[in-house]
């Protein structure tokens, strides 16, 4: 996992100056980890990782929520400071958290200025650097010192890709979905997709010398994926990701790390999210196979150590047919089969200081009915009859059917997550809204937030389902969270594994009609497939899905609602 290619050398020849100035190799640096160790809340999270990222290479971290991928993003930004090992990055190196780190009170320009101060304090050095080389003489002793100067801060604004920054400012804003927005607009003003591609615009529009994002395409439609995967292809410098999205991996990456459990500790893989499926099945197998034989192995060993150590045992007599010549050959044949039961102990112990760790159960969504059937009867669950949620939302009619099987997509500010929360009665519309009566409904949000942090997982299942069904339908039964997390309190949890919990708190009491606004956000791509495994598979109640997953929309088999952008000018014509 520490291996990977050596940083390419760059060559930069001054355009104005290419007489008087030597070509400059400047290699781009690497961002190197060795032998991180973290622990958090009692638990050690990573233990001994390496990682190499090299420039051109983009690395991607998957795994279950919880092996570590955000710590080790953070570790690598020197956001946090591991318990043991050495992290080496390049400087002005870009970090895009899961939480904004952006005061709400600034605006949109401000966040640009910010990123184009590099760019800009660049151009203003090399006129500065110009017109000093100007006045100051080749044979001036200084002059050298000017040249190189001038040279380093040429190399950086290549690099940096100077001259054209305030043009890719507003490509990316554009290409993010952000170039409608007035830049007096301030942070507080906009969702909290607008300020996630915000941060991100501002990470692509400076052009740092290396790349941490972590779940970069949470916020993002199919058009701005498009975008950002064009971007990162683009760049020069090391790219580490952490994301759930697996076309977004398998459009993106030169290299996966999986932290989840294995034979060796984390593996690197070559290849983007395709080659890696293939190569964690193989990999999952050996360690089995192995983990296998070397058990079987040990059982035989103990089995004829015992049995052998039996048949020489020093108070057994010769049998019968052993009699005849017994006194020439009982010292041979003791000694023979002394040596046996010593070499099967030497192996025996030799195994058991070597053997390989049993593979860990991994997750395996295992919730029986996602929604419950609801009574039969002539009318659907919920009807909508142009229904208006002023610049949200426009919708002439949707009925969803009681064992309906329904997919809402459409580019940011559609009004999915709005459709979901009407769906739910958490909003207010306009028109004409029917849900038949006694419907139960559950909605799981994009933003998952609960009161009490410092209760335990364990503690806040039991008081959300009751302990009656808590005991009918126990948390670690779903599949969704390990036995090691259920003691753990909230505030310990990662985003994903608090994702997972708010999860199987609806599905351990299934609605009539459940809604599921984004439900692949955060979620490691192993539950990813087996969610949508579950979402595929006819049901006695009705589901509807909000998602911009563009693997879960391939694979979808049930009906499909598109809603369409642009609803304030829409609206607007309409009247």
């Amino acid at each position: 996992m520490c291996s990977g290619p050596r940083p390419c050398a760059r060559r930069a020849v001054l355009p104005s100056l290419s007489n008087t100035l030597r070509t400059i190799p400047v290699p781009q640096p690497a961002l190197l980890a060795h032998d991180l160790v973290r622990s958090l809340g009692g638990r050690r999270v990573l233990d001994g990782v390496c990682l190499t990222a090299s420039p051109g290479h983009r690395v991607g971290l998957i795994g279950e929520n919880g092996v570590g991928k955000s710590t080790l993003l953070r570790l690598l930004a020197g956001v946090d400071e591991p318990d043991a090992g050495t992290v080496s990055r390049p400087d002005g190196l870009g970090f895009l958290h899961q939480e904004l780190p952006f005061d709400t009170g600034s605006t949109i320009a401000a966040v640009l200025d910010e990123a184009l101060r590099e760019a800009r304090e660049d151009l203003a050095e090399l006129e500065r650097l110009s017109e000093e080389l100007a006045r100051v003489p080749e044979e001036d002793p200084g002059h050298p010192e000017l040249l190189d100067a001038y040279g380093r801060r040429l190399e950086r604004a290549q690099d940096r890709e100077s001259w054209d920054a305030d043009r890719r400012a507003a490509l990316v804003l554009e290409g993010l979905g952000l170039g409608a927005l007035g830049q007096d607009r301030t942070l507080g003003s906009l969702s909290g997709g607008q300020r996630g591609r915000l941060a991100l615009a501002a990470l692509l529009v400076r052009r740092p010398p290396a790349l941490l994002l972590d779940e970069p395409t949470n916020h993002l439609d199919d058009g701005a994926a498009a975008f950002l995967e064009e971007q990162l292809r683009g760049l020069a410098g090391a790219v580490v990701l952490a994301s759930h999205d697996r076309a977004f991996l398998d459009a993106v990456c030169t290299d996966l790390v999986d932290l989840d459990p294995a034979v060796d500790g984390p593996v690197r893989y070559g290849g983007n999210y395709s080659a890696y499926l293939g190569e964690k099945r193989a990999e999952r197998e050996r360690w089995e196979r192995r983990y296998a034989e070397e058990r079987q192995e040990m059982e035989e060993l103990r089995h004829s150590a015992g049995v052998t150590a039996r048949r020489v045992a020093p108070d057994r007599g010769p049998r019968d047919n052993e009699k005849m010549g017994y006194g020439h050959r009982a010292g041979r044949v003791q000694s023979q089969i002394s040596r046996r039961v010593r070499n099967a102990t030497r192996r025996l112990e030799e195994l058991e200081r070597t053997r390989v760790a049993e593979p860990p159960r991994p997750l395996r969504f295992a919730a029986g009915e996602l929604a419950a059937r609801a009574e039969e009867g002539p009318c659907p669950l919920v009807s909508l009859r142009d229904v208006r949620v002023a610049g949200r939302l426009a919708l002439d009619g949707l009925e969803v059917a009681p064992a309906d099987r329904l997919l809402v997509t459409g580019g940011n500010g559609a009004g999915k997550s709005t459709l979901l929360a009407v769906l739910a009665g958490h909003l207010p519309a306009e028109g004409e809204v029917h849900r038949r009566s006694g419907l139960t409904v559950g909605l799981l949000a994009q933003d998952t937030a609960f009161e009490r942090l410092d209760r335990t997982v364990r503690e806040t299942y039991e008081l959300s389902v009751g302990q009656e069904r808590a005991e009918k339908v126990p948390l670690g039964s779903l599949g969704l969270m390990h036995e090691t997390d259920l003691g753990k309190p909230l505030g310990h949890l990662s985003v994903g594994q608090r994702r997972r919990l708010a999860l199987a708190l609806l599905v351990a009491r299934p609605p009539h009609l459940l809604l599921l606004d984004e439900p692949t956000n955060h979620l490691s791509p192993r539950l990813c497939d087996e969610l949508e495994e579950a979402l595929g598979t006819p049901g006695q109640g009705a589901v509807v899905v909000a998602s911009h997953d563009r693997w879960l929309r391939r694979r979808w088999q049930g009906r499909e609602l598109r809603l369409e952008g642009d609803l304030g000018r829409r609206e607007k014509a309409r009247r």
